[in-house]
C-alpha cells in the first residue's frame, strides 16, 4: 500500500497541535507553584539522562563531541532552571504601588519549536523548560537527521512533567518531520509563537509564517586580542571555544584579529595548544571543500573533527590536533575563510594598530554575523568599551570563550540556546530568549489623574492655573481621607483659601529700590545719581555679613515650583504639613529637589 509521507506528517502535526492546545486549556490555569514544580521535575530528569542523550545525539547525527554535548545538556538542565527559580511568569508578577499598576503574566498558548541538527537534545530541553515555565504548551519539530535523539529527549521531559502533575498531552514531538509538516506547524491556527533554530531558510520561513517568531541570524564571530593581555591565556581560551563541540555553536570564534607585533607569540601559543597551522596550499584546499556554494558551509563538514576535515581536503594532521588555523590577507567577500565555518577551523588576521583591529572586527560581523556576538581579550576597560560601542553585535564577550560566554556558561547572560540578533539581522529581539519572551503582560491600571490634570497647560510664565492647583490639592487630601465630610469638617473653601494666599504671595511686586540720595527729584534711568545739586548722603559703611537666612518651609508645592527650582538648581524645603501635589513630587524625584525639614 502506497502512503504519502508528507500527508501523513501533516496529519500528525494537526493532531498533535490540537492535543497540545486542549491540554493547555487546563495548564493555563495552573498556579506559579504548580508550574515551577513541573519545571523542576523535568530539569531533574534531564540531568539524569544528560550523558545518554548526548551520546545518542552524536551517534545519530555524526556531529560534535559527546562530552561537549553533555555540557550543553547540563547548561539547559541545570544552569537554566537555577536561573529561572523565583522568576514570576504566571498570575500577578509585579506591583508598582507608586504608579498604581499591577502586572499580570498570561501565557501565549502553543509554542512551535523548530529544532536543529547541531544541538538537537540541548535545544529540546531548553525550549521545553522555558515554554512550560511561561505556562505554555509546546510541539517540537525535530531536524529529520536528529529525530530519534530529539524525540527521546522529549519523552524524558514528558514523563517527568506528567509525574509532577502536568496534563498528559502538553508536550508533543513530531515523529517523522518533513518540510511540509514544518510549514503546517508554523502556520497552524492553534500555534501562537514560533521558536525557530536552524539555517537561514527555516528562520526566514518562521518570520514569513504570519505568526510571532523568535529566530536567530548566523554568527560570524570576531575576537580582538589586545596588546597587554596574556597571550597564552587568551589563546588557550580561544582554542577551547573554537573546538567546543567541533564548532557547532553559532557563537563559536571564527576570526582572531590582533596587531602584527603579536603574530609570532600568537602562532607559538596556538601550536602549544595543539592547533594545526595550515600552509597556503592546505588553506586553498580547505576553502574549496568547506564552501561548496558561495559562502554556505558544506554540511558534510559541519561539526566534524579537524582530522576528518583535513582528510576530506587531501592532507593529514596529528591525531591530537585541536583545531585547524588559516591566516587571512583580508576580510570580506574576497576572503571566504573570513566567513562563518561551523567547524573547528579558525582564521587569523593581523593589522597595524588597535583602531585597525576594531575596523576589521566590524567588517567580519558585517560579513555574515550582524547582531550576533563578538569577543575581546583586554585588560584596558576603556578599550573594551570602545570596542563594545562600535561592534554591531548584541553580545560582546570579554576574556572568555565566546560559545560558553554567549550561552551563559561563563557569563551572567541568561542561559539560552536561542540568541537573538536584533533588528539589524531581521530578528524580533536582541536578547537571549527566555520564558519572559513567551508571556504577554496584562496591566491593571488605576486612575491617578483626571483628563483636565493630564492636559493642564501652563501660561506664558510657566504657572499652572488656579483651578488645576485646587483640583490637585483636593485630590491629594482626598487620597489621605481628608474630605469636606470629614469630622471635624474642615473650614469651607479651605483649599481655595490656601491656594489663593499662596498665589498672592508668589505674585507680590518687589519693593522699589531706595533712592541713592536725599532728594526727591526724578531719577534718570541710566544715570548713576539724580543730577540735582542737593547734598549727597554719606555712604553708609558696608554692613557686616548677614547671618544665614533661616530655612523657609513652604506650605504648598506644585509642579511649576519644582520646575522653577530645578531650573535655578535650588532646593525646596518642606515640612510634615506641607501639601505637595503628586505631579510635583514626581517631577522632584530625579533631581532630589524636595528637602524635608522640621519647623522650629
Amino acid at each position: 500500500m502506497l502512503q504519502d509521507q508528507d500527508l501523513l506528517s501533516i496529519q500528525e502535526v494537526r493532531a498533535k497541535v490540537e492535543k497540545a492546545y486542549a491540554a493547555w486549556q487546563t495548564y493555563r490555569n495552573f498556579s506559579q507553584e504548580q508550574v515551577d514544580a513541573i519545571v523542576e521535575s523535568m530539569a531533574s530528569a534531564a540531568r539524569v539522562e544528560a550523558r545518554a542523550l548526548a551520546e545518542l545525539a552524536v551517534e545519530e547525527t555524526g556531529m560534535g563531541k559527546a562530552e561537549d554535548k553533555l555540557a550543553k545538556n547540563l547548561l539547559n538542565a541545570d544552569l537554566l532552571p537555577r536561573r529561572m527559580r523565583g522568576m514570576k511568569t504566571v498570575g500577578i508578577i509585579r506591583e508598582l504601588k507608586e504608579e498604581q499598576i499591577v502586572e499580570i503574566g498570561t501565557p501565549v498558548g502553543v509554542i512551535a519549536a523548530i529544532l536543529p541538527t547541531t544541538n538537537p537534545t540541548s535545544t529540546a530541553i531548553y525550549k521545553t523548560l522555558i515554554a512550560l515555565k511561561a505556562g505554555n504548551a509546546i510541539v517540537h519539530s525535530p531536524h529529520p537527521r536528529a529525530k530519534r535523539c530529539t524525540c527521546a529527549t522529549v519523552a524524558v521531559l514528558t514523563k517527568a512533567a506528567i509525574a509532577a502533575g502536568a496534563p498528559p498531552d502538553l508536550i508533543q514531538c513530531i515523529s517523522d518531520p518533513t518540510l511540509e509538516s514544518i510549514n503546517e506547524l508554523m502556520k497552524h491556527k492553534r500555534t501562537s509563537v514560533i521558536l525557530s533554530t536552524g539555517g537561514h531558510g527555516i528562520v526566514k520561513a518562521a518570520y514569513s509564517s504570519g505568526k510571532p517568531a523568535f529566530g536567530v541570524g548566523p554568527g560570524n564571530v570576531p575576537v580582538l586580542l589586545d596588546n597587554g593581555y596574556h597571550i597564552g591565556t587568551a589563546i588557550a581560551k580561544i582554542v577551547a571555544g573554537k573546538s567546543f563541540d567541533y564548532g557547532t555553536v553559532c557563537s563559536s570564534e571564527q576570526t582572531v584579529v590582533a596587531e602584527h607585533a603579536l603574530r609570532e607569540s600568537i602562532i607559538t601559543s596556538l601550536k602549544n595548544n595543539r592547533a594545526f597551522m595550515c600552509d597556503t596550499a592546505q588553506t586553498k584546499a580547505l576553502e574549496k571543500v568547506l564552501f561548496k556554494t558561495g559562502f554556505s558551509v558544506n554540511p558534510d563538514c559541519v561539526g566534524q573533527s579537524p582530522q576528518k576535515i583535513a582528510e576530506m581536503c587531501g592532507f593529514t594532521v596529528p591525531a591530537d590536533a585541536s583545531i585547524l588555523v588559516t591566516e587571512l590577507a583580508g576580510v570580506g567577500r574576497d576572503y571566504k575563510m573570513s566567513a562563518e565555518k561551523l567547524s573547528p577551523v579558525l582564521s587569523l588576521y593581523f593589522v597595524n594598530n588597535f583602531e585597525a583591529a576594531i575596523d576589521a572586527c566590524e567588517a567580519v560581523l558585517k560579513f555574515g554575523g550582524l547582531g550576533h556576538s563578538c569577543g575581546i581579550y583586554s585588560n584596558d576597560d576603556d578599550r573594551i568599551r570602545r570596542y563594545a560601542l562600535r561592534m554591531p553585535a548584541n553580545r560582546v564577550l570579554v576574556n572568555t570563550p565566546t560559545p560558553q560566554g554567549s550561552t551563559g556558561i561563563t557569563t551572567n547572560v541568561f542561559p539560552a540556546m536561542t540568541l537573538g540578533c536584533g533588528a539589524v539581522a531581521g530578528n524580533s529581539t536582541s536578547d537571549n530568549v527566555g520564558p519572559q519572551h513567551l508571556i504577554n503582560i496584562k496591566r491593571l491600571a488605576y486612575a491617578v489623574r483626571t483628563p483636565e490634570e493630564a492636559f493642564a497647560v501652563p501660561d506664558d510664565s510657566g504657572a499652572v492655573s488656579r483651578t488645576a492647583i485646587i483640583s490637585a490639592v483636593e485630590k491629594f487630601l482626598a487620597s489621605r481621607g481628608i474630605t469636606a465630610t470629614a469630622q471635624p469638617a474642615p473650614p469651607a473653601n479651605v483649599v481655595a483659601d490656601v491656594v489663593d494666599r499662596f498665589l498672592a504671595a508668589r505674585q507680590s511686586p518687589a519693593p522699589a529700590p531706595a533712592s541713592s540720595c536725599g532728594c526727591s527729584g526724578p531719577k534718570p534711568a541710566a544715570a548713576q545719581s539724580c543730577g540735582c545739586s542737593g547734598p549727597k548722603p554719606t555712604p553708609a559703611p558696608a554692613p557686616a555679613a548677614a547671618p544665614p537666612a533661616p530655612i523657609k518651609i513652604v506650605d504648598f508645592v506644585c509642579e511649576a515650583d519644582v520646575l522653577e527650582a530645578i531650573k535655578k538648581q535650588a532646593k525646596i524645603h518642606i515640612g510634615p504639613r506641607t501639601i505637595v501635589t503628586p505631579s510635583a513630587r514626581e517631577a522632584a524625584v530625579a533631581h532630589d529637589t524636595l528637602l524635608m525639614a522640621q519647623r522650629t
